[in-house]
């Protein structure tokens, strides 16, 4: 028995027109809203706000960005504005001290080696020098 296998899943079906399901939703989403604000507002305040609205039902629409579509663009973009931000590492820029580092009188303290410890190194040293030898 044979099946037909389903190809070209990444192309979305066009089902008013040139447009898609998505950007049909959009755009009457879009326009439903605007008129809602042409009714409720007075005429100036609508069209402040009615152009935004338009422009972002347009956007949501048609605009893609790399390729994708502008929504999963909106979507990264408030995700990154909403989530908490990880900084390891983080560069303070130091102001030059006074004292240079050649000026320094205090020399650095070397640890003195005592008999047992050396003693004990060189016990150490040969039995790992006999071991490796045989």
């Amino acid at each position: 028995m044979r099946y037909q296998t389903p190809q070209f899943i990444d192309i979305e079906d066009r089902l008013f027109g040139p447009l898609t399901v998505k950007q049909f939703i959009y755009l009457v989403g879009g326009a439903g809203l605007s008129f809602i604000l042409y009714r409720f507002l007075p005429f100036i305040v609508a069209i402040l706000i009615i152009a935004p609205v338009a422009a972002l039902a347009l956007a949501l629409a048609f605009w893609k960005i790399n390729n994708k579509p502008f929504v999963f663009v909106l979507e990264s973009a408030i995700r990154y504005y909403l989530s908490e931000k990880l900084y390891l590492w983080r560069k303070v820029p130091r102001a030059p001290s006074a004292k240079s580092p050649a000026q320094n009188t205090n020399p650095p303290t070397i640890p003195k080696l005592t008999e047992g410890k050396l003693k004990d190194l060189t016990w150490t040293l040969d039995i790992s020098h006999t071991t490796t030898r045989k």
